[in-house]
């Protein structure tokens, strides 16, 4: 199959080297069933050609594409490979001066240097590792709320003027979907506290033009490793980003993640048809211990099933990945590997390290329960990584994921797979 078969189908002119058109990430990525919708190609296009479909929210074209190949070189299921992103996590004899896991960059400067190194085993680069929780009580907050509290420490501190998080939407025909949005103000992000189990094409929302930010803004990331490869993709190269701010994200927190789901296939196929759950009724949809969790506000139990149940909402694409603990991020959190109410913190770059100590009178902080909970959920999801990926050059060849092992791996943690914000 010729790399520009697509374009030249259309007019039948050979293409000039170098070209790649988004017709390519579509046919590859996007109408394949792999896109894991993050956004990242939505940000990458300097030319601003690449939008979200209001119905499928997928990317979509919406006017000229220039084959300047960026939005596949940057796809995590496209060209990127997003293993070279993660900082080594132990030193070369030959690098001196270099500390494992710094960022190796002015603190001011927010692009990021891709140095290459040892391969990251067992957790990656990690500086320091705690269990936390926040230390005031916020309503709608899950795992002790302490995403939630690290944000607004940060917007006391003044260290950030904002944050991308996913809130509840606004349509009420959408209920628990969650969508991007820029918090501004302590109330904001609050309000935005609570998981959502749909993919957001977060990254989208980095067009900051409709925001009340300073002129150089400054942004914290809260996302899924796979948002997290791509911007960490993007600020690895200098180069104009059309109206989404890349250079605007000064700190980057990933949620730990093996799977993010399809809203249309959870909410309404799953949950609203197939179990007749009243939608809005519901108080909590949960993922916790392997179990999805649906109560409504009556404390009544609408749906408590092993997670594998809905293994056919969730999003292919993530089968390919992985990148559970969030490598290349400055933070990585979530609950694995600490008791119920309170979050597993991966303190991974100097970056990050800054941004704890200055939220860190907004936290509880105590030793991290079981580092290897978190190691081995790791390993099992690179195997799942792996086979998936077996399947692509040969799709007749069985997906192996053991259910039961998985689950064993959380061992009393959850599987908040998407968009959580704690």
């Amino acid at each position: 199959m010729k790399r520009y078969r697509l374009r030249q189908e259309m007019n039948a002119i050979p293409e000039p080297p170098g070209k790649v058109w988004f017709w390519e990430l579509e046919a590859g990525v996007i109408d394949a069933g792999r896109c894991v919708q993050c956004g990242t190609c939505v940000a990458a296009c300097p030319s601003n050609s690449i939008g979200v479909h209001h119905r499928s929210g997928l990317p979509e074209l919406v006017k000229m594409c220039t084959g300047c190949s960026l939005c596949w070189d940057f796809c995590p299921r496209g060209g990127l490979r997003y293993e070279a992103l993660w900082p080594p996590s132990t030193v070369p004899e030959d690098d001196e001066g270099v500390t494992a896991g710094e960022a190796r960059a002015d603190p001011a400067d927010t692009y990021w240097r891709i140095t290459g190194g040892p391969p990251a085993e067992g957790l990656g680069a990690v500086l320091e590792r705690f269990a936390v929780r926040s230390a005031s009580r916020v309503e709608g907050v899950q795992d002790g709320g302490a995403v939630t509290a690290l944000l607004v420490g940060l917007l006391a501190a003044g260290a950030i003027d904002g944050a991308l998080v996913s809130r509840p939407s606004d349509d009420p025909d959408e209920p628990w979907r969650g969508v991007p949005t820029v918090a501004r103000t302590p109330a904001e992000v609050v309000a935005a506290a609570g998981s959502f189990y749909n993919q957001t094409m977060a990254l989208s929302a980095l067009d900051l033009s409709g925001c009340d930010l300073p002129p150089s803004p400054r942004l914290a990331v809260v996302g899924t490793p796979c948002e997290v490869q791509g911007i960490r993709a993007m600020q690895a190269r200098r180069w104009s980003t059309g109206a989404h701010r890349v250079d605007a994200v000064v700190l980057t927190i990933a949620l730990l993640c093996t799977k993010s789901f399809d809203y249309e296939a959870l909410v309404r196929r799953e949950l609203a048809s197939k179990r007749r759950v009243d939608l809005d009724r519901v108080r909590k949809l949960d993922v916790i211990r392997g179990r999805m969790i649906v109560e409504y506000a009556d404390g009544e139990q609408a749906v408590d099933e092993p997670v594998k149940a809905f293994h056919g909402a969730a999003l292919k694409g993530c089968d390919e990945c992985g990148d559970f603990l969030g490598r290349s991020a400055d933070l990585s959190m979530g609950s694995v590997g600490s008791m119920d109410g309170w979050t597993s913190v991966l303190v991974r770059t100097e970056r990050g390290r800054q941004a704890f100590e200055q939220a860190r009178s907004t936290l509880d902080v105590r030793e991290l329960d079981d580092p290897e909970a978190l190691v081995r959920l790791d390993e099992l999801d690179k195997r799942i990584a792996v086979r998936s990926l077996q399947r692509k050059f040969d799709p007749d060849a069985p997906l192996f994921i053991d259910y039961e092992e998985h689950l064993r791996h959380y061992e009393g943690s959850d599987r908040r797979p998407v968009e959580q914000h704690r």
